[in-house]
């Protein structure tokens, strides 16, 4: 019985040591982090993604004219709900606390969504807190780089292409159709994600320098910014990568409007210093320490 006892024992703690393993995949980009913030490289990508081939202007309908596109885009939603539901549920993704709503609420019309990009899941985090906000048979539009688009294969691919994304591409003419879309969008009164910060590096907490397009496309097209900042902390979940799962806290900070008395040029560095200002506040704020 004794011995039984400690066999049982040893089980356990040979299970407890098999979960808390990390992945080294993770451990990985998190030292391409650590080496990236060193080198000041904060728009660099941490995760490896093979080489794509340019989108081709008759490759997306940006803003699902096409019937096929409408049905695609209704299947790929309701499997992305299904699959990130399915995770909150198990709590493998845990949104904690919901702050500032009401400075969504306030906007009328399209709008500039910005937020910090760490995660997979940030996309669903921020569509699922604004939800309540939106009108019937309303998404959140999300801006993705040309690789998500072509890299992937069977369902993501399906999500990926058609979850109310508007892909970049290196092609200038689908470019042009991507403005185009985006001006479109805004005009019905959508909301359009994109993650000023450009890459993701995974569960980083700190805002990083931004890029100018989310900004210089709020500028030309006369739209608010409607800031978001996600910060984190451990709970008591391990994920799949022996990792702890993070609480999501999604803070919803005061849009920011273009000046109709400043040029395109101002406009993009005024809207992106408040953005990030705004950003900076909310993390000193919530981790009570100076970025």
């Amino acid at each position: 019985m004794v011995q039984k006892l400690k066999n049982e024992k040893r089980m356990k703690k040979t299970e407890k040591e098999k979960v808390i393993e990390k992945s080294q995949d993770r451990l990985d980009v998190l030292k391409r982090i650590d080496q990236f913030e060193k080198e000041g490289r904060f728009n660099d990508d941490v995760e490896i993604d093979a080489p794509c081939q340019p989108i081709k202007p008759n490759q997306v309908d940006y803003t699902n004219k096409k019937l096929s596109s409408k049905f695609k885009t209704f299947l790929a939603n309701k499997l992305g709900k299904m699959f990130f539901e399915m995770l909150i549920k198990k709590r493998k993704f845990i949104i904690k606390e919901v702050i500032g709503l009401e400075n969504a609420k306030a906007i009328k019309g399209g709008a500039i969504v910005t937020c910090n990009h760490f995660n997979l899941r940030d996309n669903y985090a921020v569509y699922r807190c604004l939800k309540p906000t939106f009108k019937r048979h309303q998404y959140l539009y999300k801006v993705i780089k040309e690789s998500n688009y072509t890299n992937f294969k069977g369902v993501v691919r399906l999500m990926m292409r058609h979850a109310n994304t508007l892909p970049l591409s290196s092609n200038y003419e689908t470019m042009k159709n991507f403005y185009n879309g985006v001006e479109k969008l805004l005009n019905r009164g959508e909301k359009i994600l994109i993650y000023p910060e450009q890459a993701m590096w995974w569960n980083y907490k700190k805002p990083r320098p931004f890029k100018k397009g989310a900004f210089q496309i709020a500028s030309k097209f006369n739209a608010p910014i409607l800031p978001v900042f996600i910060t984190m902390k451990d709970s008591d979940v391990v994920d799949d990568d022996g990792f702890f799962v993070q609480e999501y806290y999604v803070h919803f900070l005061p849009a920011i409007y273009p000046d109709g008395n400043l040029t395109n040029i101002e406009n993009t560095k005024m809207l992106s210093e408040k953005n990030y200002n705004l950003w900076v506040e909310t993390y000193e704020n919530f981790y009570q320490t100076k970025l």
